[in-house]
């Protein structure tokens, strides 16, 4: 296997990039190409289908240049989750732009439904709330505002699909159309305890089924590509960091650090329904059996350190943040809830907007710049005790992804507040590589999932140097509930 691979396609929501990793899963050939997104109204973020797919082509062949591709032995699709595109079965055409999981057009249509009292319904079949976050309102926006498209729809003239199906279809010459039940679980439309496309949810959305691709294992057949290249994974992007990370056992648990946070704990082949406003969410789905999820999201978390760089202006780059923070011995009494679009899990609120507490004159931009940090980790333990109240498991360690690890002070301040220990992978894309393991695990490239995990690596671990700071936390959590109705 010394000159085999696996190839991974990693479609983001602002690039894509094709990855090469050996039998060590080491990434030997990157390629990376970013693409914009277009906001044509407040809370509106769009992508055009066909640049996604262009531009993963291209990476994905500049890859496959630097090696001979009868050496590439499998194909792993990992992607943003939860972006709807429609296309017309025929000829291929997108009918509209691709509806970013970012997207927030349907925030009032979620809140009708919910005064009508349908969310407890809709979060007992799909782990999910009902918000604009999820496939469903988008694919019913866009039928219903989209001139002939519900009748186009009935008529089984479109497909829908999230960006794995767009790219699967595209790859196989048209000829699957197919996802798989991982991010089938994000779409508000798919039943996760049954294993089906639910017909009272469809019935609700108005979205026929002749619309919805077939929902395979995250591990299959899934065709090939046109250089030969046998497609034998599809997986949402965080349930392929957790498998990145060999969070293969109940109560193993991931963080990826990035514009936002996406905190995820193994449950097994338990379907945890969450006290805590956590979403239950299929993990993946191989040889038969369903692995599932307890999953948080923190919606503001590298995001804050751009907007102290771009919208305060009191760092000139986003690491000159760590290095104000750490000439402050604390913060100095300040509070930062970087609520700019909301708070995601476990308070779920979209009215709440960010908010400095506790400002006085003695405040400056170390103060600001030590708050921000503790702010992003302070979220993430908000999710950790959630996740261990609802789960029975007490977290053992947390695994960590995604640039904002490289801030050594957060990785510490998260370690104090969990007290428990922050561990750093070797190979740091994650993200690439469980899609890779899932692909190769089904051509018997990896054995095992025992052996995946052997093969897991420790770059940094980083354990609680002192206390727990409760009153660092008390104090955010007064703030949370002056903001909080």
């Amino acid at each position: 296997m010394k000159n085999q691979y696996i190839l991974a396609l990693d479609q983001g929501t602002t690039s894509s990039r094709a990855i090469l990793f050996n039998h060590e899963g080491r990434a030997c050939e990157i390629a990376q190409e970013e693409y914009t997104q277009s906001f044509p109204q407040a809370g509106w973020v769009e992508q055009d289908p066909q640049v996604i797919l262009s531009s993963q082509m291209r990476v994905m062949q500049a890859v496959l240049k630097e090696v001979s591709v009868s050496d590439v032995l499998a194909l792993g699709i990992t992607n943003q989750r939860e972006t709807v595109i429609v296309w017309e079965r025929d000829s291929g055409q997108p009918i509209y732009p691709a509806v970013s999981w970012q997207d927030r057009r349907t925030a009032e249509y979620c809140q009708k439904l919910k005064e009508e009292g349908i969310e407890k319904m809709v979060k007992a079949k799909t782990g999910l709330r009902l918000d604009p976050y999820f496939s469903g309102t988008k694919l019913s926006w866009i039928l219903d505002n989209i001139s002939g498209a519900r009748e186009r729809a009935e008529k089984g003239e479109l497909c829908f699909g999230t960006v794995d199906t767009w790219l699967l279809w595209n790859l196989s010459a048209k000829k699957v159309f197919a996802t798989d039940s991982s991010n089938a679980s994000r779409t508000l439309l798919y039943n996760i305890h049954e294993e089906r496309w639910d017909t009272q949810l469809l019935a609700l959305f108005r979205i026929p089924l002749s619309m919805l691709p077939e929902v395979r294992e995250t591990s299959d057949d899934y065709d090939e590509t046109s250089e030969g290249i046998p497609i034998r994974a599809l997986v949402g992007d965080q349930q392929a960091a957790l498998f990145g990370q060999s969070c293969f056992q109940a109560g193993m648990a991931k963080n990826t650090y990035g514009t936002g946070c996406f905190l995820l704990m193994q449950t097994g082949t338990v379907a945890v329904r969450s006290q805590y406003n956590l979403l239950t969410t299929i993990a993946w789905k191989i040889n038969g059996e369903v692995s599932y999820a307890l999953e948080g999201s923190v919606f503001t978390a590298g995001s804050a350190l751009i907007w102290l760089r771009d919208g305060f202006g009191i760092i000139s780059e986003a690491m000159e943040c760590e290095e104000l923070a750490l000439q402050a011995a604390d913060n100095g009494g300040l509070t930062f809830v970087p609520a700019f679009s909301g708070l995601g899990a476990p308070y779920w609120s979209d009215e709440v907007r960010g908010a400095f507490l506790g400002m006085t004159a003695g405040i400056d931009k170390r103060h600001v710049c030590r708050a921000t940090i503790e702010a992003i980790a302070l979220q993430c333990h908000d999710l950790v005790e959630c996740m261990e109240a609802d789960s029975g498991i007490e977290l053992r360690e947390l695994r960590v992804d995604g640039g904002l690890t490289q801030s050594s002070l957060l990785m510490e301040i998260q370690a104090n507040l969990l007290q428990r220990p922050i561990v750093k992978p070797s190979e740091h894309e994650v993200t690439a590589l469980g899609a890779a393991y899932l692909a190769g695990l089904h051509v018997g490239f990896w054995q095992s999932q025992d052996e995946i995990s052997q093969a897991w690596q420790v770059k940094q671990r980083i354990e609680s140097s002192e206390a727990k700071n409760e009153k660092l936390v008390s104090q955010w959590k007064r703030a949370i509930e002056k903001l909080v109705d």
